[in-house]
């Protein structure tokens, strides 16, 4: 991908602060609607690469290593989401946005790589947690970039294959409502989406396939609980957790607002 790049060290987490209240909502239908938020401090305009810094060049196999970076959208990954996640109107610009590459353990116990875009003054903090996960292990069924948003169907509820897409940015509304979700603004991840689901107060979800993992007494591979090292390094960068929720739950969520 074009665009500078220089070695650095592991950045350290940091909670984004200073915020006056939020557009959007949260995927919830149930928030109430916030003001837009007072522009956050903006990072520097240096793009950078982020290795493995902490591990030795013969700590593990080459396979086994993470390996991180954060880069300009390019002409080519711009043409993906153009259209897909990201159209004329979204309240963040492509040159706002980054790709943070990452490592990631897949549920066949294999390493891949992908993409999260996300907006660029949570970048370093995003590839830090995930660096974190890779180390601990936690299974990603699959990283992808989101397909192009469409209202619900009943044949979505009713899909039985397995799916289970971690992605960041989508512009798009939050479930069952016409305001932006945080993931609008590309500071929102959904992890795992069929093992963590979004719940309703009444106990519906948004896939039938998706009900047995309603059960958090579970503990079956990809699912987040509090106190686990997803959500503990989600909480030391200062994002909230959709599984704190109260009126409803979404394990999937994790975002900057808490929203």
């Amino acid at each position: 991908m074009p665009g500078g790049r220089i070695d650095r060290v592991t950045p350290r987490p940091r909670a984004l602060v200073a915020f006056v209240a939020v557009l959007a909502t949260s995927c919830s239908a149930a928030a109430t609607a916030p003001e837009a938020p007072s522009p956050l401090p903006r990072a520097s305009s240096t793009v950078t690469s982020v290795g493995d810094a902490s591990a030795s060049p013969t700590a593990q196999p080459r396979s086994e290593r993470f390996d991180g970076s954060i880069e300009r959208i390019d002409r080519e990954l711009r043409s993906k989401i153009v259209g897909r996640s990201w159209h004329p109107g979204c309240p963040v610009p492509i040159r706002d946005l980054r790709a943070v590459e990452i490592s990631y353990w897949n549920f066949q116990g294999t390493v891949r790589s992908g993409p999260l875009i996300v907006n660029e003054r949570v970048a370093d903090d995003v590839l830090w947690v995930f660096r974190r996960l890779f180390q601990a292990r936690f299974p990603i069924k699959r990283l992808v970039l989101p397909p192009r948003w469409h209202p619900p169907r009943p044949s979505d509820y009713w899909d039985p294959k397995p799916t289970s897409p971690t992605a960041a940015f989508n512009c798009r509304p939050a479930v069952g409502s016409t305001t932006l979700s945080q993931h609008s603004y590309g500071w929102a991840i959904d992890i795992n989406p069929l093992q963590n689901p979004y719940v309703r107060s009444d106990g519906s979800t948004l896939r039938a396939i998706a009900r047995p993992y309603r059960d958090r007494s579970l503990h079956r591979k990809g699912m987040i609980h509090d106190g686990d090292v997803v959500v503990r390094s989600f909480d030391a960068i200062g994002w909230g957790w959709g599984g704190r929720w109260q009126t409803l739950k979404d394990y999937m969520h994790f975002s900057l607002t808490g929203r």
